[in-house]
């Protein structure tokens, strides 16, 4: 055990994914890093937006809401409010999603104190529909 690296996703709801995984790459608030076994231990705020793991050489991508994430030499633990696999992902739902935050954003200033609800919504949608195109 001591030559790999662990995977925890954990949601409020429930522990996600608990495994032993070759690589992780995240959305941090300062942008994309990957942890491989031996990173240096650290804390990062995660941003939503795609989480992946390589596990047996196949990738499995995620949409992973805001959260933290910590990481020691040996185990990357990722506190996110969700996450959604790409597999599950409803393509016309986000479509929908997309298209409705886009018209809202078209009627609004960036003023208004609904402005960044409606533009996370927006960015939510186009982060799913990016990373439902991968599998």
């Amino acid at each position: 055990m001591a030559d790999q690296l662990m995977l925890e996703i954990v949601t409020p709801e429930k522990l996600a994914f608990s495994d032993v995984v070759e690589e992780v790459t995240l959305s941090g608030s300062e942008g994309e890093f990957g942890v491989l076994i031996g990173h240096a231990p650290l804390l990062s705020s995660i941003k939503f937006g795609e989480l992946n793991y390589t596990k047996d050489n196949k990738k499995t991508y995620y949409v992973a809401g805001d959260g933290y994430a910590e990481i020691t030499n040996l185990k990357a633990t990722v506190l996110v409010e969700s996450i959604e696999e790409a597999e599950y992902i409803k393509r016309e739902e986000a479509q929908k999603d997309k298209e409705s935050a886009e018209a809202q954003l078209a009627g609004i200033n960036k003023d208004d104190p609904d402005y960044e609800k409606v533009k996370k919504t927006l960015d939510m949608a186009e982060a799913r529909l990016k990373v439902a195109e991968k599998i």
